[in-house]
């Protein structure tokens, strides 16, 4: 099933004519069709993270060149060929935020990734790796939206067990929150598995 397709089944929270609204905002896959709004954000954010245009997760840190061209080319190749995934808040016609999600073999990287393996005890469906906001759209809870929409696609493509990775803060502000605080994912249904790193946690929910 096509990414827009998923969205049109979206019936329980809200969809209108394949789109899934809550006032102004607008949530849509990203998608071939809808790469355009996702890299105008990216470029207003001079790539994101250093240039990494959402792609350290994709690939292994020994397999991806470091420049901001190829994070731009290798994400749009992905994107092109159905390998990368997430929700993109949209206000009007400009993308405002996105939620990141896929497989684990569509996503293998992760911080921490060698104790998590040591501790594995689940392979999940799916992984939630990074939350973005535009820096002219923040606190107006748009993570929370784009992490429900992305919730959302993935009980479109079929459910199962979910994992995300946010920062467990203990209610302390940090400088880059490149996928959500705990309270965030406890906020969206997840619970806590165990910590992950410094600061960093592995929550898991069960989509229909």
């Amino acid at each position: 099933m096509d990414a827009a397709r998923a969205v049109r089944r979206i019936v329980a929270t809200g969809a209108i004519d394949g789109e899934w609204r809550v006032s102004e905002y607008v949530v849509r896959p990203l998608e071939p069709d809808t790469w355009d709004g996702f890299a105008a954000m990216v470029e207003l954010h001079n790539g994101v993270f250093g240039g990494c245009w959402c792609t350290w997760f994709h690939t292994m840190s020994a397999d991806k060149e470091r420049t901001y061209e190829a994070n731009q080319s290798l994400k749009r190749r992905l994107v092109e060929e159905g390998r990368a995934h997430a929700s993109l808040v949209y206000h009007g016609d400009r993308a405002v935020a996105w939620c990141e999600y896929g497989s684990p073999d569509e996503l293998p990287n992760i911080y921490h990734r060698k104790q998590y393996e040591e501790e594995l005890d689940v392979l999940p469906d799916f992984r939630i790796t990074c939350i973005f906001v535009d820096k002219s759209f923040r606190r107006r809870g748009l993570s929370a939206l784009a992490l429900q929409g992305a919730l959302d696609l993935m009980v479109a493509a079929g459910g199962g067990v979910v994992e995300g990775y946010p920062h467990d803060t203990d209610g302390k502000k940090k400088s880059v929150l490149y996928n959500g605080t705990r309270t965030l994912f406890e906020d969206a249904g997840f619970e806590f598995v165990r910590s992950k790193g410094t600061g960093n946690c592995v929550m898991r929910r069960t989509l229909p």
